[in-house]
């Protein structure tokens, strides 16, 4: 089966969205997701894009379609829509550290998702060394470990290079997807994802 590159930032919203429904896919179509710890403020910077709330304050209309589709993809999909953060944009360079830390790791996924409950659901203002701490200790991580990591310069430089190889391939924000070469920007490129991939699938094993 062919896999699908998920490039994110625990900080995008849209990222958010896209995690909650990444195992009812793998569970229906036995397509794979990888993780890809990417830091969204260096993409933004290395590219000179800027983040929705930055780039639709002002705009008539636009923000309130997107809002729609917000709602779509859930209905669709079956999940509850992000809790607003009154903190955001938080600064997500600690945790996103955190991420390429635990990446390596086989509670992964169980730092992603304390992560982004904590961020989209709890509404925590994790860029809070005590605010981390705590939410990682909630969801009986290693806490202390995985804090100690976030000043690794080995995992700091990690992040980077994720960030900049991402970049490289076409990367302008999240969530980003590849399937191979070939990149799909954003949760309603998601199917577009899904399809190529399965085509991918089909291609190589056509005798199944």
């Amino acid at each position: 089966m062919t896999n699908i590159e998920f490039h994110y930032d625990l900080g995008s919203p849209n990222a958010y969205l896209v995690h909650k429904v990444i195992p009812s896919i793998t569970g229906k179509t036995g397509i794979e997701f990888e993780y890809v710890p990417i830091l969204l403020g260096g993409v933004f910077k290395a590219t000179n894009n800027v983040s929705p709330a930055v780039s639709l304050k002002g705009i008539k209309n636009k923000p309130e379609y997107q809002n729609v589709e917000t709602r779509r993809f859930c209905a669709t999909h079956g999940i509850s829509p992000q809790v607003p953060n009154p903190h955001f944009p938080v600064n997500t360079l600690k945790i996103m550290r955190g991420a390429v830390y635990a990446r390596d790791k086989d509670y992964y996924f169980d730092y992603i998702d304390a992560l982004y409950r904590g961020m989209w659901e709890q509404a925590l203002k994790l860029d809070e060394d005590d605010v981390i701490e705590a939410t990682l200790s909630a969801a009986e991580l290693p806490a202390q470990e995985i804090m100690i990591a976030m000043a690794d310069p080995a995992i700091k430089q990690r992040l980077i290079e994720n960030t900049e190889n991402s970049v490289g391939r076409g990367t302008f924000g999240s969530p980003t997807f590849f399937v191979s070469d070939e990149i799909y920007f954003g949760k309603d490129k998601l199917r577009d994802a899904i399809e190529a991939a399965q085509g991918q699938t089909a291609h190589t094993n056509p005798g199944d």
